[in-house]
């Protein structure tokens, strides 16, 4: 555990800092469920272990990627003002990196993302290229131009659901079983909805401040009230997704039924209490434990789906 207090400027500690490591399990949770649907179709004999494992590496470095765009830009922009933010304190904002050092930063792992994920051309085709740099362009407007106009959750469906569960699948599997599947998209919405339950409660906590910032967050639309609900069905959604995906309308439904209840009776669990302990809080610097606490609901729910795929 690292001190955020006497941190040398541009020093390695400033850097982890910098890259979050609590919001990689976001990077991880549509990857593993994406590997696991690959696991499913093709079976062991035609699972292709280095696409994974660049898959892995790629959605890792443009996380922190994100992370450092925002660092930067929400510092340029003043948003990261000591005296009224309510979340974890800044890299930038906090002096422990310097704007230079910060732009060098945030150019290095986007070339880093792009050397991890330009070798899954050999596996899936030179779309990839394309998937790439659309990952990369919309970390920039996420940031700088979307989260502005409440679109930040339709990005999170799109780059933590659809975009990352469907294309790991699809370049883990050999050519001739290379296709988008209809189960895999939808549990790529299923992802998408329980990892926009991070952004929910971020934007939740910073309310106040970004309707003053003219910050137009889905959250600020909604108002305090239906935001609640919103994280709360977010997590149940991503369930129910999932048990009608893989099991309504087949035999032994009610041994599925049971199966995905006990599966899933950890993230429920969870996602309960951290819903209800949110809506004890409301408000301030306290919402950042929800912050934490739904981090590691969402790698819960990751390990839950990826076993589930691969019983049913």
């Amino acid at each position: 555990m690292i001190s955020e207090n006497n941190i040398k400027t541009n020093s390695l500690a400033a850097w982890i800092l910098a890259a979050r490591p609590k919001t990689l399990t976001g990077a991880m949770v549509p990857v593993m469920i994406g590997t696991a649907w690959a696991w499913k179709i093709g079976g062991s004999g035609q699972f292709r272990i280095v696409p994974a494992v660049l898959c892995f590496l790629f959605a890792f470095l443009m996380q922190i990627d994100s992370n450092f765009i925002n660092d930067y830009f929400d510092c340029v922009r003043g948003n990261d003002d000591r005296a009224t933010r309510m979340g974890p304190r800044r890299a930038c904002s906090e002096g422990w990196i310097t704007l230079q050092a910060m732009r060098t930063g945030l150019a290095v792992t986007s070339l880093l993302a792009c050397m991890a994920g330009l070798p899954l051309v050999f596996y899936g085709g030179w779309e990839m290229i394309g998937v790439g740099a659309a990952c990369v362009l919309f970390a920039f407007l996420y940031t700088t131009f979307f989260s502005y106009l409440g679109l930040g959750d339709v990005l999170v469906l799109v780059f933590f659901g659809f975009v990352p569960v469907t294309f790991t699948t699809y370049v883990i599997l050999p050519d001739h079983l290379q296709a988008v599947c209809a189960d895999v998209i939808l549990s790529g919405l299923a992802c998408g909805l329980v990892i926009d339950t991070l952004l929910v409660v971020n934007n939740y906590r910073d309310r106040d401040n970004d309707r003053r910032d003219g910050k137009r967050t889905l959250v600020v639309h909604l108002g305090e009230r239906r935001a609640e609900k919103l994280y709360q069905w977010l997590g149940v959604l991503g369930i129910l997704l999932m048990y009608n995906l893989l099991f309504v309308g087949r035999e032994n439904g009610f041994l599925y039924c049971v199966l995905t209840l006990i599966l899933y009776a950890p993230y429920g669990i969870l996602h309960g209490k951290t819903s209800a302990l949110m809506m004890r809080i409301k408000q301030g610097r306290d919402l950042n434990i929800i912050l934490a606490q739904t981090a590691r609901n969402m790698f819960v729910y990751g390990l839950s789906t990826a076993l589930l795929i691969l019983v049913s």
